[in-house]
């Protein structure tokens, strides 16, 4: 793979993307963001949906499945949050 020009747009959500969701993964690492909470879970979110983007001007199977189910998996515990919220209530 060889670098050519300015990235685009598409290009600068995705490396946005992947720095939320590993900057989550390491805070959960280092005990300062609790991995099942909202913020981390948001973080996630955003950052595959992110990841996401960047596949639609270079699409590549392998990562979308990955952040589609990245995606899924956080947009689940994001719902189990709200309804443990409600519950509570």
């Amino acid at each position: 793979m060889t670098f050519v020009g300015p990235l685009s747009s598409t290009d600068v959500a995705g490396v946005v993307g992947v720095s939320m969701m590993l900057g989550a993964y390491a805070a959960a690492q280092l005990g300062r963001l609790d991995p099942v909470r909202t913020p981390s879970l948001l973080l996630n979110l955003v950052g595959s949906c992110l990841v996401l983007l960047s596949l639609t001007t270079k699409f590549n199977l392998a990562a979308f499945l990955m952040e589609a189910s990245w995606a899924a998996v956080a947009l689940f515990g994001l719902v189990r949050v709200v309804i443990r919220r409600r519950r509570g209530r």
